[in-house]
């Protein structure tokens, strides 16, 4: 850090009362005067006007407001205030990096005023399983069977556990993603099984599965067998349409070794037609990360060298119009280079205007702003890389208060 920082930690029940707990790098030495300002407010200022002041603080110094008094504790924990917070403050997206390889700890980053925190994160029991958000929601599923999935809040800690998907127990691939309805905050959570046929390397079976928040229930909503193709790791929801990336069995060129298929959840297309929605990635791919930027489809990946194409030599970032991919920028060579050596596969992930770009080798973070072109370091995570072969990872979500799994 540029400054000299503590950890001071900070904390208020919530409605469910349950605990939730921000370590973050503050100053101290002006902790007196914060004290005295925040016992004149509360002398002069009615409830109305003080909560309207509250509402437009960012969520990290709701959380500290809440511990200033009884009084300010109430207002920042009632249902009024956080549904009257997600509409007055326009909050980033942040930034969850795992520190450890097994363990489900770490670091969450505000780019606001560019701070990390410490936030313990309900459900989940392993760093390596996997996560899809959308709007304050996050869904997990175990890495195991597959089979274990829940859907929380990480800043207010309330969770649900869902039903066991159907379909293939022990797939071999699986993609996650979630799609929460901003209006209703009801929400849908896609599973992509893909499972290789017996004794049939070139035949792949896969299938959608959908959970529905309002009835409860999954459903299996297509399963066919792709040849030459499978499924992988990579899927999101965009606009009422479910997009995955599949990868070439073989066979394909250089060029051919990833593609993207969609299937349309408000329509529900017949089984057997998946593959007519097949568009092809815009170059030859390391791998490929697909996110929701308000209801566009954005692709960041890892552009595969001429000769050597499963050897990275920079990223891209791609919107998909149609069926048509527009590149909207290429990270700059001195910011690749600031990864050291960047692995051939990276994490990524971002919503509203923000992109994360992590190194699974290293703690760096790079953030690109895709509605003003700006690319940007975050501020050094407070974490040391301990041994060699230690992996981080992360995964971008909304930090909100009022919504509910």
């Amino acid at each position: 850090m540029e400054e000299e920082t503590s950890w001071v930690s900070h904390c208020f029940d919530n409605i469910r009362s349950g605990t939730v707990e921000f370590d973050s790098f503050s100053e101290l030495n002006d902790e007196t005067s914060r004290e005295v300002a925040a016992g004149f407010m509360d002398l002069v200022l009615p409830d109305d006007l003080l909560e309207r002041i509250l509402s437009y603080l960012p969520i990290a110094s709701i959380f500290r407001a809440g511990c200033v008094c009884k009084r300010w504790n109430e207002i920042v924990t009632s249902k009024r205030f956080l549904w009257n917070n997600s509409h007055a403050s326009s909050q980033k997206p942040w930034y969850f990096m795992f520190t450890s390889c097994d363990e489900p700890v770490g670091y969450a980053y505000d780019p606001v005023p560019r701070k990390w925190y410490g936030i313990d994160l309900p459900c989940i029991k392993k760093s390596d399983w996997f996560i899809a958000s959308s709007c304050g929601l996050v869904c997990f599923m175990d890495n195991d069977s597959r089979s274990e999935l829940y859907v929380c809040n990480p800043m207010t800690k309330c969770s649900k556990g869902l039903k066991e998907p159907p379909g293939p127990k022990f797939s071999d691939y699986s993609a996650l993603a979630i799609s929460v309805d901003r209006k209703t905050q009801n929400y849908t959570v896609s599973t992509v099984k893909s499972k290789q046929v017996p004794e049939n390397f070139f035949q792949w079976d896969l299938s959608i599965h959908l959970y529905d928040s309002e009835t409860t229930e999954w459903v299996t909503a297509v399963t066919e067998v792709l040849t030459g193709w499978r499924g992988g790791d990579e899927s999101v929801i965009c606009d009422g349409v479910l997009y995955f990336l599949i990868y070439s069995i073989g066979g394909g060129g250089p060029d051919n070794r990833h593609g993207l298929l969609m299937y349309n959840l408000r329509k529900r297309s017949p089984h057997g037609v998946l593959m007519r929605s097949f568009v092809p990635v815009p170059c030859s791919l390391t791998c490929g990360r697909l996110m929701n930027l308000k209801e566009k489809l954005i692709m960041v990946g890892g552009i595969g060298k001429q000769d050597r194409p499963g050897i990275i030599k920079g990223i891209g970032i791609w919107l998909l119009k149609g069926r048509e991919w527009q590149e909207i920028a290429r990270m700059p060579h001195k910011f690749f280079q600031g990864f050291g050596e960047l692995d051939d596969v990276f994490a990524s992930s971002g919503t509203d205007d923000l992109i994360y770009i992590q190194s699974y080798g290293a703690p760096a973070l790079l953030v690109f702003d895709i509605k003003q072109k700006l690319w940007k370091w975050s501020q050094k995570c407070p974490v040391i890389k301990r041994f060699p072969l230690q992996l981080f990872s992360g995964f971008c979500f909304e930090p909100r208060l009022e919504i509910e799994p």
